[in-house]
């Protein structure tokens, strides 16, 4: 379990945005010597993730080029649940598709519907190194998809048709350019 006191004073870790080439780039194995690097990287990344705030967040959004990632779907009003996903697979997934309207903290401000299976079956360790395996449907399927999506070098606008990925693009980098 993440320590949310441990989290409360971590410095938030800067959010990258695209078009960064890391957030094109395929993740390596987490390995037991990238261990203390984690340690250090995940409340300081859960920091960033509430802050901004969003619900999930994969390693390359924050210039790390390792299999892991973070989720915590609870709504403000819940108590936290954070999770971190390392070396995150997911070894079923349902026929069915759900829709759902995504975002991401590394494409601020855009967002567009995107159909994913409806539930998977996820395996992955925890910071201790055990296995997982988890199935899990609605907002948290759809959450990890997507950061296990980041850890392929794959965005959510991927799903989307050219026309439209071309549009959230074009229109991001304006307001990037705006922004600065």
């Amino acid at each position: 379990m993440i320590d949310q006191d441990v989290i409360a004073t971590a410095t938030p870790m800067p959010i990258l945005v695209a078009p960064q080439a890391i957030l094109r780039q395929k993740t390596r194995l987490v390995r037991p010597e990238d261990t203390a690097e984690l340690r250090e990287a995940i409340p300081r990344m859960f920091a960033a993730m509430y802050k901004a705030p969003g619900i999930g967040l994969a390693a390359p959004q924050v210039g790390l080029g390792l299999r892991f990632a973070i989720v915590d779907v609870a709504d403000k009003d819940e108590a936290r649940n954070p999770m971190v996903l390392i070396n995150p697979d997911i070894i079923a997934e349902t026929e069915t598709m759900s829709i759902r309207e995504e975002g991401c903290l590394s494409l601020p401000n855009q967002y567009a519907e995107v159909a994913r299976p409806e539930s998977v079956r996820v395996r992955y360790q925890d910071l201790e190194g055990k296995r997982h395996e988890i199935e899990v449907d609605g907002l948290l399927a759809t959450c990890i998809q997507h950061e296990i999506d980041h850890l392929e070098g794959i965005l959510f606008v991927d799903h989307l048709s050219a026309l439209k990925r071309n549009m959230i693009m074009r229109r991001l980098a304006k307001e990037q350019r705006l922004k600065h």
